[in-house]
């Protein structure tokens, strides 16, 4: 069991990893979530207060039967016309030798540091670039959701680059290296009006500035996909072309994984596409829990031996594991 936070609070879920490897241990980014402890008579809300440079963890309170609070799905807690979450998400530290057996650190490399972060640091990626680990995370506040970039080098501590993707924008995934000369990302805005969410691709000279913006691939009109489609980790790069795992969420809320080839070369033109998804909501952790019928990965891993470690969240709750090679995947796509 991961311990919480404080006392205060108890963990929801620890699930959707990003995931390297590090002096040889896997590294896995896990979002914890964590809610207050139930009181009666009441309902308890946590987030970050920020005065002279510092963030501290507080516990926003209101009563059951107050006309000024409005409860909305499993996580929207509105007061005074203002939006809150229920629960807060970090961002902690898991490592082991094996890929399978993990220890989780006791308290989180990302928290709310800044005003964009009060709601929460969620759903980490991270890769390797030139010696130097980039991490991207959804950045949550009042104002939507953005993604943010900070680098490390111990996993101990974080020097953050501030926000490279403003609201709405999140399922950002960078590429492990330049391609002609620029950085490249995956990302995905969240459309309102026209179109439905989709995947778009850009490039950077600096992993800051970002341009080039076009949509590389929309949802398809299918079961699996025709509400939205996002990115998942950073891709892999194989002698077919750019290998990468995406999500779709399609008919009664349901997520699946699909497969997606993109040109070595020219990183915007697609390859392959998976036709049908390759992993499905199945089993009863998959099936059932805080949000149910949900597979999402944005972590794996390329072992020694060849195989994929492709590390998926279920249901917003736990954390599991694939181990797959890259040809089983390529094989999806029937290159």
């Amino acid at each position: 069991m991961v311990a919480p936070t404080v006392p205060e609070l108890e963990v929801m879920g620890a699930f959707n990893a990003g995931a390297t490897v590090y002096r040889d241990q896997v590294i896995l980014l896990v979002r914890i979530s964590e809610r207050c402890k139930v009181e009666p008579g009441g309902i308890g809300v946590p987030l970050y207060r920020f005065e002279d440079s510092r963030s501290r963890l507080e516990i926003a309170r209101f009563k059951h039967g107050d006309p000024d609070v409005q409860l909305k799905d499993t996580r929207g807690v509105v007061y005074k016309g203002i939006d809150y979450l229920s629960t807060l998400s970090t961002i902690r530290v898991a490592r082991s030798a094996d890929g399978i057996n993990f220890s989780v650190d006791a308290q989180p490399l990302l928290y709310p540091c800044t005003p964009s972060e009060q709601y929460g640091c969620e759903d980490a990626r991270v890769v390797k670039i030139e010696g130097e680990y980039y991490i991207n995370y959804t950045a949550i506040s009042r104002d939507g959701w953005a993604t943010a970039l900070c680098t490390t080098q111990d996993f101990k501590s974080v020097f953050r680059k501030g926000i490279i993707f403003y609201p709405p924008n999140k399922d950002v995934c960078l590429f492990p290296e330049k391609i002609r000369g620029r950085y490249w990302a995956l990302h995905r805005p969240h459309n309102e009006g026209f179109g439905k969410p989709s995947i778009w691709i850009s490039s950077s000279p600096n992993l800051l500035d970002w341009g080039e913006h076009q949509c590389l691939i929309r949802p398809r009109n299918n079961e699996w996909e025709r509400i939205k489609i996002g990115g998942g980790a950073a891709p892999i790069k194989t002698d077919k072309g750019w290998l990468e795992i995406c999500h779709g969420k399609g008919d009664n809320s349901v997520y699946y994984l699909f497969t997606l080839l993109l040109d070595l070369e020219d990183p915007a033109r697609v390859v392959a596409r998976g036709e049908k998804p390759f992993l499905a909501p199945e089993e009863d952790y998959e099936t059932s829990g805080f949000f149910p019928n949900i597979v999402f990965s944005n972590g794996l891993v390329e072992r020694p031996n060849g195989e994929i470690y492709l590390y998926y969240g279920a249901c917003d709750e736990t954390t599991n594991l694939i181990i797959t090679s890259v040809d089983e995947l390529l094989a999806d796509l029937n290159t």
